[in-house]
């Protein structure tokens, strides 16, 4: 037999190898994966993004500087967070902040903002734990605003003692928002009438196929306006403002850099490196000291893969309408910047 022919045969029988090994994983991989499908949504993502939800990491030996992504729409740590482009890890953030104010090498908290804002609870949930972290620790928080600070994300801020923007932030949009999709006219076309068995006329407020009544819009009104006003006294309080300049300050519009520091909604225009200078200096530590992150690598690569997947595969109308309902009007009180 010629050299030719038994490379060739060789060559051929390893790519066939190489399909069948293949095709066998794939099949493993896929029956994995189908019978997932039947389990709990919540519980499959949670077995697999368990790591990104847990701060199971070692806090430096050294001296280091704290430092929180505020990045991304604010919420909670589920697997819909999955599928944003944000890295914001709400319960890991928690219980960073829990370990740092036991951690003697601890000296401080940078916030690091680039995000529109997000729902209320979590907003106020973690502006919490940093304003407990500061009474039991006696140490400073700063805050940085990269490209957006808005709204649950400047709400978060007035825990900082010291705020640096950049000098293309936009941050403000001090208020509150509910939004909600009424698809009433679309359904009278489809010959869809919606139909809800409730326990009283006010139960199914918001839902897509029903008009709100003056009633129910002022049942929401007045939880904007407790949420609101909530907001208003956190800036009150944060920025050392009498309560009439933030509201008059507050009726939702955002602000440049510029204007924030002239409204004394931020303390100084500058670089990151320029605040870590100043930091430092403040604490009266080296200037070589770690500015230290918990990883969140895993949440990363999956919203990279869903992405990707998404950027591939186009949304059918039926899809379109369905995220337009679902998450542009779902009705959540959120501190957000549209």
């Amino acid at each position: 037999m010629k050299k030719k022919q038994l490379i060739g045969i060789i060559v051929t029988g390893a790519v066939i190898i190489a399909v069948g090994v293949t095709g066998v994983l794939s099949n493993v991989a896929g029956n994995y994966f189908m019978s997932k499908t039947t389990e709990s949504k919540d519980g499959f993502f949670n077995e697999i993004m368990s790591d990104t939800n847990d701060f199971d990491e070692e806090l430096p030996d050294d001296d280091y500087i704290g430092v929180l992504n505020i990045v991304g729409e604010i919420g909670a740590t589920s697997s819909d967070s999955l599928t944003s482009s944000g890295t914001y890890n709400h319960d890991m953030y928690m219980k960073f902040i829990d370990e740092m104010k036991d951690s003697s090498d601890n000296k401080g908290i940078l916030l690091y903002v680039d995000s529109p804002g997000g729902a209320v609870y979590e907003s106020d949930e973690l502006y919490l734990k940093l304003m407990e972290y500061k009474k039991e620790t006696k140490r400073p928080v700063w805050a940085y605003f990269a490209s957006e600070a808005c709204s649950g994300g400047y709400y978060i801020s007035m825990a900082a003692d010291k705020i640096y923007a950049n000098r293309n932030t936009w941050t403000g949009s001090i208020g509150v928002i509910v939004s909600l999709v009424n698809c009433k006219n679309l359904y009278e076309k489809l010959g869809i009438k919606e139909i809800d068995i409730t326990s009283g006329k006010n139960k199914a407020m918001g839902s897509a196929g029903l008009d709100l009544t003056d009633e129910q819009y002022e049942i929401l009104q007045s939880l904007v306006d407790e949420a609101y006003d909530q907001f208003v006294g956190i800036v009150s309080t944060g920025r050392k403002m009498d309560e009439a300049t933030v509201r008059n300050l507050a009726d939702g519009r955002i602000y440049s850099a510029k204007q924030a520091l002239e409204l004394d909604l931020v303390d100084k225009i500058g670089s990151l490196e320029e605040e870590k200078t100043a930091f430092t200096k403040e604490i009266g530590c080296d200037e070589d000291i770690e500015f230290y992150a918990p990883e969140n690598e895993m949440g990363d690569f999956w919203s990279t893969i869903f992405d990707n997947v998404k950027s591939i595969v186009p949304k059918s109308d039926v899809e379109l309408a369905t995220d337009i309902v679902e998450n542009k009007g779902n009705g959540v009180l959120k501190y957000y910047a549209k």
